[in-house]
């Protein structure tokens, strides 16, 4: 399929693929059939992300295909990249059976290896994706031989975060089945070493591949049983196990209000919320936990589902501290989300000047994000004269800018 084709043109392409009627896919979808005929007409270019994600659904696509979400990072590097990070996620070698090349280099040894993990995971929360395209798969390289010599359970434990850094990583630049693989041997090493709670984030990491598949009910009932299985003691709880605990009640919210369930989804983050609030801050596992990061996601939750909330979502943004989100990616997502509230509720100046404010602190992040060029589009269409800004911005996120 072409990818410069417009949304319209690749929602027709796959309709007609499966020979089911414009009428048969807006009763799939839960959409309006007017809403696709003005789609595959080129009418309108574009829809709000949450009917997107009804059609990406019903056609039985991941949603990065229906938009033509970038596959690729945005340099070129010498050292590695995305087609190297898959090589080494899915290394043939590393297959029971499979003879492996045992005339490797002598590894670096742990402390060091450990530091280029810690060093990698700070990378991917900057948002530097080509710099850690290139460095991530010689790190899981290193890291199996790093594993042959010293078969510890803390290396394992390094392990398990650098796959997790794989998962995440190709998960963000449009590769989810990639990240399913890394996912299954980042669990496989939390396994290794002994770690229930490392066990947790990669069960977090797995809901949250689940979720951009499309499978939102497998997402929510595998983060809900694993926090059941870790729910501690509140009384007497450490700060990590409230992280893990959650995180997992986190992941599984998204999902229940991409289904619709928005209830069910605040009563998980108000759980979450309850345990930040006894934790306190606190950075482990190669990801971050407290209440400013629940509270971000009571915004996100109120946009999910094809009845979103965006009154709802903005009303929460005044319960979040900006300056408290204390990794750069996570504050680029929450402002996404209240750039997407604010064009929703009508609010276009708004919402162009936080996507702007965006890309400016995270230019090669942005380009990955489905809701960025969705929300985009929809300004475009909805303009009422030019606005050299915001075709601008079109042009740079890859949304046709003769719209």
């Amino acid at each position: 399929m072409n990818t410069n084709s417009s949304i319209g043109d690749r929602i027709r392409a796959l309709r007609e693929f499966r020979d089911i009627t414009q009428e048969e896919l807006a009763r799939r979808a839960g959409v309006s059939v007017d809403t696709i005929r003005k789609l595959e007409q080129g009418i309108r270019e574009s829809a709000r992300i949450n009917t997107l994600r009804g059609l990406a659904r019903a056609l039985d696509v991941q949603l990065e295909r229906l938009v033509g979400q970038p596959t690729v990072t945005q340099q070129l590097t010498d050292d590695g990249g995305l087609i190297a990070l898959r090589d080494a996620i899915q290394d043939p070698a590393s297959l029971p059976g499979v003879p492996g090349d045992d005339l490797l280099e002598d590894p670096p040894g742990p402390d060091l290896w450990t530091a280029e993990v810690k060093a990698a995971t700070n990378l991917y929360w900057a948002g530097g994706y080509s710099e850690l395209s290139a460095v991530l798969p010689g790190l899981l390289r290193d890291g199996r031989a790093v594993v042959r010599a010293h078969d510890t359970e803390q290396v394992w434990r390094q392990m398990a975060l650098a796959y997790q850094l794989a998962a995440s990583l190709s998960t963000q630049s449009g590769h989810p089945d990639w990240a399913y693989t890394a996912v299954e041997k980042q669990l496989d090493a939390a396994a290794r070493a002994s770690d229930p709670l490392l066990e947790g984030m990669g069960v977090s990491t797995l809901s949250w591949i689940l979720l951009r598949q499309g499978r939102w009910e497998h997402a929510q009932s595998v983060a809900e049983r694993k926090a059941d299985s870790l729910q501690p003691p509140f009384r007497r709880a450490t700060a990590d196990q409230l992280a893990v605990y959650g995180n997992l009640l986190i992941a599984a919210a998204t999902p229940a209000a991409r289904s619709g369930n928005h209830d069910e989804a605040m009563g998980l983050l108000t759980l979450a919320e309850s345990a930040a609030v006894q934790s306190g801050p606190v950075r482990a596992y190669g990801s971050a936990f407290s209440v400013t990061d629940v509270r971000t996601q009571r915004v996100n939750v109120a946009l999910a589902g094809t009845e979103g909330q965006p009154d709802v979502a903005l009303s929460a943004s005044t319960q979040v501290d900006l300056e408290q989100i204390s990794r750069p990616v996570h504050s680029a997502s929450y402002r996404l989300d209240v750039a997407q509230a604010r064009y929703q509720t009508g609010d276009s100046a708004g919402a162009l000047e936080m996507l702007l404010e965006v890309e400016q602190d995270q230019p090669e992040w942005i380009r990955f994000q489905t809701l960025a060029a969705a929300t985009v589009r929809e300004m475009l269409e909805a303009e009422r004269r030019r606005n050299s800004t915001l075709r601008g911005l079109a042009s740079r996120l890859g949304v046709d800018p003769a719209l």
